[in-house]
């Protein structure tokens, strides 16, 4: 199988300096950033002022290993890792939707930062609601997730942040 290279377009300035300070998901947060294209890739941001909304693909920079069998944030039982957001997947790649704030030059001002300082960003796409909708969608399932009822706080489990995960 062929393997892949990938280079970084940019990278997350982020008030989140450690991975306890990082709320498990973009909405749970208020924190704002920003995200620097590098130079060589500037051109490319043209046209992403019209979208509210950004799908910001990146590494998980700071994950060691990976665990095919993992607690998520939102449970208390082992999951299948593709069955959660965990950052320690076996590529450490990352997605978030956040809300784009407006691009001066080669950086993007962004809200809803769950990602460190400092990481490296793969990719931004626009995100396109009408992209994901099909007409004849009966229903969204969300596996054991609908189980777990509604979390309002956004609060990694205490085994997670005592770990530092």
């Amino acid at each position: 199988m062929k393997v892949f290279e990938i280079k970084p377009i940019g990278v997350v300035h982020s008030p989140l300096k450690s991975k306890s300070e990082a709320p498990i998901q973009p909405k749970y947060s208020e924190f704002q950033g920003k995200i620097e294209v590098f130079p060589e890739f500037t051109e490319g941001l043209k046209d992403v002022k019209g979208f509210s909304l950004i799908t910001v693909i990146f590494v998980f920079d700071r994950s060691d290993g990976f665990e095919l069998l993992t607690y998520p944030y939102l449970g208390d039982e082992k999951r299948g890792v593709f069955a959660t957001r965990s950052p320690y997947r076996p590529n450490r790649l990352g997605i978030s939707v956040l809300q784009n704030l407006g691009i001066e030059g080669r950086f993007i001002e962004v809200s809803g930062l769950d990602i460190l300082d400092k990481t490296p960003i793969i990719d931004i796409k626009p995100y396109v609601p009408g992209f994901i909708e099909k007409e004849n969608l009966t229903a969204i399932r969300s596996g054991w997730l609908e189980n777990c009822g509604e979390r309002k706080d956004g609060v990694k489990r205490r085994r997670d942040s005592e770990k530092e995960r």
